[in-house]
């Protein structure tokens, strides 16, 4: 432990491998620590339409993320594997204990992610990409002129419907009551919108299909009854967009002094500065508004100049 980093950046999604790239230009001794693999959630995205710049054939997570990563270790961003336990956040020096090393920086970058809350039932995992998604500006695209579900009832479930309703020819909201949970007005859009239709009081229990999605099991909240719904025979596939909430991997971060809001999120100025001098969040981690790869990336690149900054200024 006697090498000091001039910055730590945990997490090596698209917000901490875009700082790594920045901070490793700007001269910085910079460690970038992961304990899955580079990408976070866009690593399991087979398809990828939306990133400035991405290839207009073949374009996907894992490739694109490979680009980033190559990037970051070209300016000498080191990088471990491994999973951080404990940090120390505030004074001159930060320190990040992880399972098989101790490490310490003179500023922190926080790009731990969320991830959406899943349905967990038979078949999700296997069909997640292949017609199962959990964000409708990533993969709506994909499903013009088809028929997609939304499976949730709150603001974000029934703001994603009114998106989806931009490409799909139908949009049916599933939900497990028989009233949404949704703001007023963003119902009152909903049931005036002739594309969008309602199956009250149902969750999904099973996801099928071979190598696509093309039928589910759905059950009765109210009488168990359980309803098979298929494709169109035409379409041969259908979608489900599934909101019912995200969590903030931020349970790390309790107890050392880091402000978070209700939900875990951590709040950051718009230099992605957090409420401890030196320390930075990025990517979907903070509060923000929208979960990009693009907007994860400008996150990195302002967090890793402001970084290097507070770093020369001590």
């Amino acid at each position: 432990m006697s090498k000091i980093y001039d910055i730590i950046i945990i997490g090596a999604g698209p917000g901490g491998l875009a700082a790594g790239l920045y901070a490793g230009r700007a001269k910085m001794k910079t460690l970038i620590i992961e304990k899955g693999k580079d990408g976070g959630q866009i690593a399991i995205t087979h398809e990828i339409e939306n990133y400035p710049g991405s290839l207009l054939e073949g374009e996907s997570g894992p490739s694109l993320m490979e680009r980033f990563s190559k990037q970051a270790e070209k300016f000498g961003c080191e990088k471990v594997y491994d999973s951080v336990v404990e940090v120390v956040l505030e004074g001159d020096i930060k320190t990040v204990k992880c399972k098989n090393e101790t490490y310490q920086a003179k500023s922190i970058i926080i790009g731990t992610g969320a991830s959406p809350t899943k349905i967990g039932c038979p078949g999700e995992t296997e069909l997640t990409g292949k017609g199962v998604s959990y964000c409708a500006t990533c993969d709506a695209g994909f499903f013009e002129d088809f028929e997609v579900y939304v499976m949730g009832g709150g603001d974000a479930a029934v703001e994603e419907a009114l998106y989806l309703t931009k490409f799909a020819r139908k949009v049916t909201i599933i939900h497990r009551r028989d009233e949404l949970r949704a703001a007023k007005s963003i119902q009152d859009k909903a049931f005036a919108n002739p594309k969008i239709d309602f199956m009250w009081s149902t969750v999904i229990e099973e996801l099928k299909g071979d190598g696509i999605l093309d039928h589910m099991v759905v059950k009765s909240t109210k009488t168990g009854e359980l309803t098979d719904v298929y494709a169109d025979e035409d379409d041969g596939m259908f979608g489900v967009f599934v909101f019912i909430g995200y969590k903030p991997a931020s349970q790390l971060f309790v107890g050392t002094g880091l402000e978070m809001d209700e939900k875990g999120y951590i709040p950051t100025d718009d230099q992605m500065r957090t409420n401890i001098p030196g320390v930075y969040a990025i990517g979907d981690i903070r509060v923000k508004e929208l979960r990009q790869v693009v907007t994860a990336a400008a996150d990195g690149a302002i967090a890793a100049w402001q970084a290097a900054k507070y770093v020369e200024e001590q």
